[in-house]
């Protein structure tokens, strides 16, 4: 295995598909004398695992928060993007004196495998053709997203991960780690997800990559090949699950039914409106950063996780004599993954006598709440965190 240190580039136009062969962050080649196994039972031979970390990994190796991305993020949780240049996708939640504080914990964010900043998938180059992977790619889950992760890990020598934490996606690499991995996670906080993706989440995911494959330039896939991009596609994908991410009562507040710098309708299919002008500006700014194969993929993903279905349609099963202690995170006005999913996996802990604590956050800002201003959200990781790290005899990093 090898790493690579930070590579600096500058953004433009075809940033995303440099990162994808030669990310800017930190990254782990894993040989192929190690191939990952993939739950459709094909092999990935070789593989990049790109990363970023933030903070000091302690004497002991005790201190390390995995922190896992949700769907259209990446591993540049607390630092600016280098394609977008905007701030780190979490900067709210770590960094120093933040709840998950980097004067205390080791943070590693990893780009997942299928992404595109870094990590293997379809936008890289496939050893046996010299081509961008394209379709050839093959279908993966979260499952191997977090099988994918464990060398990382190994590599950086650390036995037991302090603790594991995402929203969304990120949640379901969270209770993935703790399924498959128990013993090697000390606390896990899935916040803002469920234990197995709904039909009409399904739903919403399947327009938008009918969306992505029916734009011409998509082309079958090859598009990186043919040098062309999906971007119409992509867009209109990402304005699709934009809307799942936000409540009523968010975009009213926001948006309600104003018009956009006109005194009157233009009575055309311009857009008229304050919330059309922000969803095609979420589109097209999206389009620059992110793989549009890589959507089809991860989205994917998302959509065959199902925990209880990996242990005998129980999911209390997937959780047999764990150790992990578990804090469970849920918004009142998220409707992507409700409250009562988030209470499924508590009940599902408490059948086995799980330690798990349970917080449902009143909030109006919808499934997106987990990436804002939440002082609630705030006070609970960090209180939880905080006590973990204090019953367990965590020091500050570099003091054992």
């Amino acid at each position: 295995m090898t790493t690579a240190p930070s590579l600096d580039i500058t953004a433009s136009a075809d940033t995303r598909v440099l990162e994808a062969t030669t990310p800017s962050s930190a990254y782990l080649d894993v040989p192929a004398s190690k191939p990952l196994r993939l739950d459709s039972q094909r092999q990935l031979a070789s593989y990049r695992i790109a990363y970023q970390t933030y903070g000091t990994l302690n004497g002991a190796k005790s201190n390390a928060i995995l922190v896992a991305h949700a769907l259209t993020g990446d591993q540049y949780v607390a630092s600016r993007h280098p394609v977008t240049n905007k701030p780190g996708w979490w900067e709210t939640m770590v960094g120093p004196g933040k709840p998950i504080d980097t004067d205390r914990f080791f943070v590693i964010c990893p780009n997942v495998l299928g992404g595109c900043m870094g990590s293997t998938g379809p936008a890289s180059i496939n050893p046996e053709t010299g081509k961008p992977w394209g379709l050839d790619f093959p279908v993966i889950t979260i499952g191997d997203m977090v099988e994918a992760q464990v060398p990382l890990i190994d590599h950086l020598g650390i036995d037991q991960l302090f603790c594991v934490i995402g929203g969304s996606m990120g949640g379901m690499q969270t209770l993935a780690w703790a399924a498959r991995h128990g013993d090697r996670v000390a606390t896990a906080v899935p916040v803002a997800t469920a234990a197995w993706h709904s039909s009409q989440n399904i739903a919403f995911h399947e327009v938008g990559r009918q969306a992505v494959m029916a734009d011409p330039n998509w082309c079958g896939g090859r598009y990186l090949e043919l040098g062309k991009e999906p971007r119409n596609g992509l867009a209109v994908a990402r304005m699709a699950a934009h809307i799942t991410y936000l409540s009523e009562e968010a975009l009213h507040r926001k948006f309600g039914r104003n018009l956009q710098e006109i005194s009157a309708k233009s009575f055309s299919f311009n857009a008229d409106f304050q919330v059309e002008s922000y969803l095609r500006h979420q589109g097209s700014t999206f389009v620059d950063r992110f793989d549009a194969n890589s959507y089809l993929y991860i989205t994917r993903a998302i959509d065959y996780f199902d925990l209880a279905a990996e242990h005998g349609d129980v999911l209390a099963n997937a959780f047999k004599g764990t150790k992990t202690r578990f804090c469970v995170v849920s918004f009142t006005s998220d409707w992507l993954y409700p409250t009562r999913e988030s209470r499924e996996i508590v009940h599902a802990l408490n059948a086995v006598a799980a330690n798990v604590s349970f917080v449902e956050v009143e909030s109006d800002k919808g499934h997106d709440a987990f990436l804002l201003d939440e002082p609630e959200l705030f006070a609970t990781i960090r209180g939880f965190l905080n006590a973990a790290a204090t019953k367990r005899g965590l020091k500050a990093a570099g003091k054992g």
